[in-house]
């Protein structure tokens, strides 16, 4: 194996996740599972400072593990189906802001943040236009006869009618504009 196929290859890879991650809200999913994960760990986490130990333990905490392992996998289905990606991001707003009060302020406020901005994120993307492929030779932008850009001028602005009024039964009940109230 040489350097030279190894370094196409690990190209071709990366190239590929590039398209991959361009054809859905990939962002959006990494935020959401970013904010999941502090959501659910720090009601069950402790921290130790030298001889102090610190227990985050609350009475919500299977709620918190709810909310957390739902945001996780908000995340990856916004990733894996990006067709539901409206109903993950809203969902994934919701449990933010349901994770203020069950966990801890939302997982000391970045679990909520990142899961708000993520939810946010998915339930605004959009996929790109599809790129038009050209068959045959390529087009420089200039019309190839007189009559092409005719036709497209006659086609963008419709024709203009001098004096003539079309009537309808409202323009004629309408006495020239003005209504009577009773």
């Amino acid at each position: 194996m040489s350097a030279e196929s190894t370094a196409s290859r690990g190209a071709q890879i990366r190239q590929r996740f590039r398209t991959w991650r361009g054809d859905r809200p990939f962002w959006a999913g990494l935020f959401t599972m970013l904010g999941g994960v502090p959501i659910a760990y720090l009601p069950y986490g402790d921290m130790r400072l030298g001889n102090v130990t610190l227990a985050m333990a609350t009475t919500a905490g299977a709620g918190a593990l709810i909310i957390g392992v739902l945001l996780i996998t908000l995340g990856l289905t916004m990733w894996f189906q990006p067709i539901v990606r409206v109903f993950a991001g809203v969902a994934a707003i919701i449990l933010a802001l349901v994770s203020l009060p069950v966990s801890n302020f939302g997982g000391l406020v970045i679990g909520f943040l990142f899961s708000l901005i993520g939810g946010a994120m998915s339930a605004s993307w959009a996929p790109a236009p599809p790129i038009e492929e050209t068959s045959g030779a390529e087009h420089d932008g200039q019309p190839e006869a007189a009559g092409e850009t005719e036709a497209v001028v006659a086609t963008g602005v419709p024709e203009q009618r001098e004096g003539e009024q079309q009537m309808t039964e409202t323009t004629i009940d309408a006495n020239g504009g003005r209504n009577s109230a009773g």
